[in-house]
C-alpha cells in the first residue's frame, strides 16, 4: 500500500537541510513519478498535501517563504534559521549554467579593486531586454551579451571584466597580469575570448584583451 500524499511529502521535506529552499514544483515532480500522476494531478495533490502539513502543524519547523517556496527552520541562540538566499539566487538566476556574477563585485573578488561594491549584478538568461532590480533578493539582473551556456559562461564573465576594467576604481598596479593569471587558472583559450570579444564587445574590450594576452601565456 502506497503512502498518503501527505506522508510522502513529509518524507521528502525531512531530508532537506534547514534553510535550503523547497520548491513545490519539485515535490510535484516526485509525486508524479511515485504515483504515476499527470503533471496537473501531481500539482494539485502537492498543493493539498503541503497545505495540510502547514494547517495541521504536522511539521512545526516548516515555513513558507512565498508561494511555491518553503524551507525548514531550526532554533539557534541567534533566532530561527532563515531561508538560504544565496541558494534562492542561484536557483532563480544562475543554475544550471544560465547566469554568472558580473560587475564590480567580481573585480573585488579577484583583487583588482579594494572598494566593496554596493550593488551585486548578475548577467542571466532570465533577464529579458533590460536591467532590473530584484529587491527581495537584493540583486540587479541584466541580459548577457549573448545566450549564456555552460561552454561560454566563464568566457563572458572574463570579457565583462575586461569591458569594465578601464571604468572601474582599479587600485591594483598590474591589473592585466591579474586578469591573465585568472584566465590561466580557468584554462580559457585566447582564441575563443577573441572571437567572442570581436562579435559581442567593443573595441576597448578587444584592446584590453590584447594587453592581457601580452601579460600572460594564454592558451590558443
Amino acid at each position: 500500500m502506497k503512502k498518503k500524499y501527505t506522508d510522502f511529502i513529509c518524507e521528502k521535506i525531512r531530508v532537506v537541510p534547514e534553510g535550503i529552499p523547497i520548491y513545490t514544483r519539485q515535490l510535484a515532480e516526485k509525486i508524479a513519478v511515485a504515483y504515476q500522476l499527470s503533471k496537473r494531478e501531481a500539482s494539485a495533490a502537492t498543493a493539498v498535501a503541503v497545505k495540510r502539513v502547514m494547517d495541521k502543524g504536522v511539521m512545526p519547523e516548516l515555513r513558507c517563504y512565498q508561494k511555491g517556496v518553503y524551507y525548514r527552520t531550526a532554533a539557534t541562540p541567534f533566532g530561527e534559521i532563515g531561508i538560504n538566499k544565496e541558494q534562492l539566487i542561484a536557483d532563480k538566476y544562475l543554475l544550471p549554467d544560465i547566469g554568472y556574477e558580473t560587475g564590480l563585485t567580481v573585480l573585488y573578488k579577484i583583487g583588482l579593486t579594494s572598494q566593496m561594491p554596493r550593488e551585486r549584478i548578475l548577467a542571466t538568461n532570465v533577464a529579458k531586454g533590460c536591467m532590473r532590480t530584484d529587491r527581495k533578493l537584493d540583486v540587479i539582473i541584466r541580459p548577457p551579451k549573448t545566450i549564456i551556456t555552460a561552454k561560454n559562461k566563464d568566457y563572458l564573465q572574463v570579457l565583462d571584466m575586461l569591458e569594465l576594467v578601464e571604468k572601474a576604481p582599479i587600485d591594483e598596479k598590474h591589473p592585466f597580469e591579474v586578469l591573465a593569471d585568472y584566465i590561466q587558472k580557468k584554462e580559457l583559450q585566447y582564441i575563443i575570448l577573441l572571437a567572442l570579444a570581436d562579435r559581442y564587445y567593443n573595441y576597448r574590450t578587444l584592446l584590453c584583451l590584447a594587453h592581457t594576452a601580452n601579460k600572460g601565456e594564454l592558451s590558443i
